[in-house]
């Protein structure tokens, strides 16, 4: 198995078109929290005891000054009583079939790992698939350990997995399955970017 094409053009030009779409949406995401948290009549002080993160983070992240991990971003989108959907603008179109050159490329913090969707289904859908594009020498910094199950397919690189305390080294082929409370974390320890193929259970989008 591949990584799937994106409708042609190196690698490089490739992350250079998913980078330019993951921070137009980045630069987004403070605008709608700032209009939607106003809209609701919160207080910054309000919306970031309810999301659980300090008032100056939470300013930061309204003014593009920061970038929130997904983790931070849950607790902003529960705390404004909307989903992940809501900041991030990616289709929830009912669709069977993703083309490559469909995808939309979005990101968190600035940790330079790029996520796309790959499901586009009805929005009581029970799982997810991302593809996932971790820089080398970087990690994921991204895990949310949510009640569910998670399988991962690694398409290129050699990203290395520590779950429940034990480190594993994968190879494009490899694959693992795992409940998603299991304490884990993923790596790119390799020369190269990692690109990994991720379903879910719950829908985070």
């Amino acid at each position: 198995m591949t990584v799937p094409d994106t409708g042609g053009g190196s690698a490089a030009s490739e992350r250079s078109d998913a980078r330019r779409d993951a921070a137009a949406t980045l630069d987004a995401i403070g605008r709608k929290i700032r209009a939607l948290r106003k809209r609701l009549l919160l207080t910054l002080d309000e919306t970031a005891a309810l999301a659980g993160i300090s008032k100056p983070f939470l300013s930061q992240i309204e003014r593009g000054l920061a970038r929130p991990s997904v983790a931070t971003l849950l607790g902003i989108a529960r705390a404004l009583g909307v989903s992940l959907q809501y900041f991030l603008d990616v289709p929830r179109d009912a669709r069977f079939v993703l083309r490559g050159k469909e995808m939309k490329y979005f990101a968190f913090a600035d940790t330079g790992n790029l996520f796309a969707r790959l499901t586009r289904v009805v929005d009581d859908g029970l799982m997810e698939a991302l593809l996932v594009r971790i820089p080398a020498g970087r990690e994921f910094a991204e895990v949310v350990t949510l009640a569910g199950e998670q399988f991962w397919y690694v398409l290129s690189g050699n990203p290395t997995l520590t779950l429940n305390g034990k480190k594993f080294v994968f190879r494009p082929g490899d694959a693992t399955h795992h409940d998603s409370t299991d304490p884990h974390g993923w790596e790119n320890t390799g020369d190269v970017e990692a690109v990994l193929m991720w379903v879910g259970t719950p829908s985070l989008l």
